[in-house]
């Protein structure tokens, strides 16, 4: 760096320049909503002096409802059980298709099972049902 560079201005302002300056500088100064909006200002009505103090509280009392939390929260097992989670075992991005391979598996069992089921009359024959219970009459 060359010496004319690092030079500090020291040329006098004038009293009206810096007055004006000044103003200029407080009409673009930001209000104390838009400073605590930006966390800049706590938003708080405490006393200056407990005020750090009653944010230590705040964020001591958010982190010990969080363990709280964390201690009541169900295991892996238990949310495999729900079907909150699904199997583990499978990368995420298979897991759809995973999930509508084993509903339309469901599906067609179901469907096998209906075409194959026996006839009322041949369970009436056979004794399982009663003549009584045939679901074919409707229940009067």
């Amino acid at each position: 760096m060359s010496d004319e560079n690092s030079k500090v201005d020291e040329t006098p302002i004038s009293p009206v320049e810096r007055r004006n300056s000044l103003e200029k500088h407080l009409q673009q100064r930001p209000d104390p909503k838009e400073l605590k909006d930006r966390h800049i200002l706590l938003d708080t009505n405490a006393a200056p002096s407990i005020q750090s103090t009653a944010l230590e509280l705040e964020r001591q009392l958010a982190a010990d409802s969080l363990k709280k939390g964390l201690q009541h929260r169900p295991d892996m097992d238990e949310l495999l059980k729900r079907n909150v989670l699904h199997d583990p075992t499978v990368a995420p991005a298979l897991q759809a298709q995973q999930h509508e391979l084993e509903m339309q598996m469901k599906a067609n069992n179901l469907k096998k099972g209906l075409e194959n089921r026996p006839r009322p009359e041949d369970l009436i024959n056979k004794g399982i049902l009663e003549a009584d219970e045939d679901p074919r009459e409707k229940a009067s």
